[in-house]
């Protein structure tokens, strides 16, 4: 379900008309991520640690409702919940775009991730799952620590969806991080936004 939001009497009314005028109203930050706890309850666990994170990242993101904002037109569709699209990869070191439903609960999401990642992983395309814009993109590059990141961008379409993109786990000072990128339209919300999220991630990563 979605709803249409009210931007007459919206506080950032002014600040979603001037960011969308913008060629490139995406920005991104990119922070660490304490991983110690979560990688210890994962390995514990028996399951994958990818989805363990994906599922408190994309947890994290269902509580915030800017991050449900999208826009459809000259209006911004509230979604009821948004899911994962992330990029699996596959053992020819290709990847393909997967469709992962939201749960709340992990272990109903992991059901649903196991099976869809199956299912990219049995295909050969680039696109063997559909998604509308009730997404985030996500991207895993475990065989990199970076520090900042980009993303590739079609300027010709219209594009409000959040980028969230992990690095490789790496060990510092007796503990396990990784980095988490983090790029959104500016029409639709702010800094404060972001750190609200990468906040509440890292409360559900330590809990």
């Amino acid at each position: 379900m979605k709803n249409i939001l009210d931007i007459e009497n919206w506080p950032r009314k002014e600040h979603f008309y001037f960011f969308s005028q913008f060629d490139e109203p995406f920005f991104g930050v990119t922070v660490e991520i304490d991983c110690t706890q979560a990688y210890k309850k994962a390995k514990a666990s028996g399951v994958s640690f990818f989805l363990y994170y994906l599922h408190k990242s994309l947890l994290a993101a269902n509580k915030i409702e800017s991050f449900r904002y999208r826009i459809e037109g000259k209006e911004v569709i509230i979604h009821e919940s948004i899911n994962a699209s992330a990029t699996i990869n596959r053992p020819d070191n290709t990847f393909g775009f997967s469709y992962i439903p939201f749960h709340e609960n992990f272990d109903k999401f992991l059901i649903a991730a196991k099976e869809e990642i199956a299912h990219v992983q049995a295909s050969k395309t680039l696109l063997p799952s559909k998604s509308g814009d009730n997404v985030i993109h996500y991207s895993s590059l475990p065989w990199l620590k970076f520090t900042s990141l980009s993303h590739a961008r079609h300027f010709v379409y219209k594009d409000s969806v959040p980028k969230i993109s992990f690095g490789k786990l790496f060990d510092k000072d007796g503990k396990k991080y990784m980095a988490c990128s983090i790029h959104v339209h500016h029409a639709l919300l702010d800094g404060y936004d972001v750190g609200k999220h990468v906040d509440l991630f890292q409360e559900l990563m330590n809990s």
